[in-house]
């Protein structure tokens, strides 16, 4: 059995086209399909079930995918073990949200890089939901949410922490002196918050919804430093931002937390990857770096 041919059924099963597959293995189409109809030649059974121009794993289709990713995995384990070099290279793609993404370049990515110099990193910002969808297409390796808590039996959680989160406005705000604030308190200031529907904002807005509540800001933006020095320059804008993003201007006196009594949200921060996934040493390096420096502040 050809493990280029298993490696080619993986993209099939898990794209769910073999016009996609080709594209990410860089063969033509016919080659692919002629690969996948050697599978079945040799394993005497059908894999995919081809229905007007849609494709479906069969029941002996979902089994093999479980040993093709197995066989894959330990292949690429014996290849990097018997590697003359101990230098860790490659590339790594890693998603996450703005804000976590933000904190991770601004803050470790230059210590990281001189600790690997052989190591890449792609990083994309994306939502929770793209960022598992993106883990089962073997598009990313690796994912850090800041969102509800999740656990799915698909998927490793390498590392988890619960994350404070605070309304924080200016020192010169109106509300900066104030002990203890209701939800309505806010309502008369204008807010600028990270994107509807994208991790611990839309969280907030349910919290809200529970209340009959809707803000309507007059700004939305990913970027989190863009909303914290828009913040610390004015006396009646407000936000709803994870500690970790503050602590500097918060350390600084430019801005304050709010304490807001009557909003709870539950936010965590996750590294997971999927338990597919087969986690090369250069992976390795990464994951711990990171449960080091992103999960013990």
């Amino acid at each position: 059995m050809e493990i280029r041919n298993l490696m080619s059924f993986i993209q099939v099963a898990e794209l769910n086209s073999f016009t996609k597959a080709a594209e990410v293995l860089g063969y033509s189409q016919s080659t692919v399909s002629f690969q996948i109809k050697q599978l079945e030649t040799e394993l005497d059974c059908l894999l995919f079930e081809r229905i007007n121009h849609t494709i479906t794993l069969t029941e002996r289709g979902k089994e093999l995918l479980s040993y093709a990713h197995d066989v894959c995995r330990l292949t690429d384990e014996f290849k990097q073990n018997i590697e003359e070099t101990k230098e860790l290279t490659g590339v790594i793609h890693l998603v996450a949200p703005d804000s976590v993404c933000e904190d991770m370049l601004m803050t470790n990515y230059n210590d990281f890089h001189s600790k690997y110099p052989g190591i890449s990193l792609k990083f994309t910002a994306a939502d929770t939901g793209d960022m598992f969808d993106m883990l089962d297409r073997n598009e990313a390796d690796l994912m850090v949410t800041l969102d509800n808590h999740v656990y799915k039996s698909d998927y490793v959680i390498a590392k988890e922490q619960h994350i404070p989160m605070h309304f924080v406005t200016s020192k010169k705000s109106p509300l900066a002196k104030k002990k203890k604030i209701s939800i309505n308190d806010l309502l008369d200031y204008q807010f600028i918050l990270t994107e509807k529907g994208m991790g611990y904002r839309r969280i907030l807005d349910k919290a809200l919804e529970k209340k009959s509540i809707e803000i309507l800001p007059v700004l939305e933006v990913g970027r989190t430093d863009i909303i914290t020095e828009l913040l610390a320059y004015s006396d009646d804008k407000i936000s709803y931002l994870p500690d970790f993003v503050t602590k500097e201007k918060i350390e600084n006196g430019d801005l304050v937390f709010l304490n807001v009594t009557d909003i709870e949200t539950d936010i965590w921060k996750q590294l997971i990857y999927h338990k597919n996934k087969w986690v090369s040493n250069s992976l390795k390096a990464l994951i711990e770096y990171i449960k080091q420096a992103e999960f013990n502040n």
